[in-house]
Parts: C-alpha cells; sequence; structure tokens
C-alpha cells in the first residue's frame, strides 16, 4: 500500500481579512484556559473546541492563528484536530446527525437507520445536504453500548434510536 501526499508546500489556504482568534478570544484563553495547563500545548483542545464552537467547524486560517498563539506549529494543530473525529474541518450543516457504528450499535441495527438517513437525506456519511441544513456522520464509537442504537443529534446522544424516533427528532429540528 502506498501513501497519497500532497503537495502541502504549494497548498493555498482561503484567508479572510478579520482573524478567526480574536482579541477577545485571546485574553478569556490567557485568563481562563492556559492557566490550567503546565504548557501551552496542553490548552489546544479546549481551544479547538471552542473555536469549532465558535464558527461550527475549525478553518485551517484558524488552525495558523492558534498555532501562532500557543507559539506551536501548525502542523501540531493539524494533527490534533485531524485526528479527532469530533472536530469538523470542513463547514457542516446547520444540524449534524452522527450515527454510532461501532459493534454494539451494529449488532442492534445501526445499518438500517444509517441506511435510512442516507436516502431521506439523499447524502452520504461526511456530505452536507445542498441546503446546508444537515450533515451525515458515521461515527466509531458513542460510548452508549448498553443503550445501542444511537447517534449524536448535535450535541444530544438519542438513545434505543429506531427510525420512526430519529424521523420524529429530525422533524423538530428548526
Amino acid at each position: 500500500m502506498g501513501w497519497i501526499v500532497k503537495d502541502s508546500a504549494t497548498q493555498k489556504i482561503d484567508r479572510r481579512a478579520e482573524p478567526y482568534l480574536t482579541d477577545a478570544m485571546k485574553q478569556r484563553y490567557t485568563s481562563d484556559i492556559l492557566p490550567r495547563y503546565e504548557t501551552k500545548l496542553g490548552a489546544l483542545v479546549p481551544i479547538l473546541h471552542d473555536m469549532q464552537h465558535e464558527y461550527n467547524y475549525i478553518p485551517y486560517q484558524a488552525m495558523i492563528e492558534i498555532a501562532q498563539f500557543l507559539e506551536i506549529t501548525p502542523a501540531d494543530v493539524l494533527d490534533t484536530a485531524s485526528f479527532y473525529e469530533e472536530f469538523h474541518l470542513e463547514p457542516v450543516g446547520k444540524h449534524v446527525i452522527a450515527v454510532c457504528q461501532s459493534i454494539a450499535c451494529e449488532v442492534c441495527g445501526h445499518r438500517a437507520i444509517l441506511d435510512h438517513l442516507r436516502e431521506k437525506l439523499d447524502i452520504e456519511p461526511h456530505e452536507t445536504t445542498d441546503d446546508g441544513k444537515f450533515t451525515l456522520l458515521a461515527l466509531e464509537c458513542l460510548g452508549s453500548c448498553d443503550t445501542a442504537p444511537v447517534a449524536l443529534v448535535d450535541d444530544t446522544l438519542h438513545e434505543n434510536l429506531t427510525i420512526e424516533t430519529l424521523d420524529e427528532i429530525i422533524a423538530k429540528l428548526p
């Protein structure tokens, strides 16, 4: 198996004039987050969470700004952000539906739920509907094996799912 490599030396990063990492954020991180950690690198994950909460994903420009703020390399930020499934490196829909596909959920019927969502939303996992309303994800484990099958809808865990209950949940979304 060969590695597929990108020519990152010439990669262009879309940039906007105003920074993603605002002065107010820097001030809050300096006073509230950095003191909790022995090194600045320790604050990376909480800052990435905050950045995603603010913008609904973590833009590449923001990763560079975070790296400069924490005095680490942009590669450290990208490595961390791309390692964890919970971080989005591209814009996502207004609502994110993440179906667990762990072995427990598989045994309890996650495939039928995922297939139903594929058909209902007309997208595949890790895609967003054309109207920008929904992003569908398939994640490895949501840590609720005893209540499988489960899914996260936005930040809320829904347990013991059926297609009917999932349709009810989706119908109530703004």
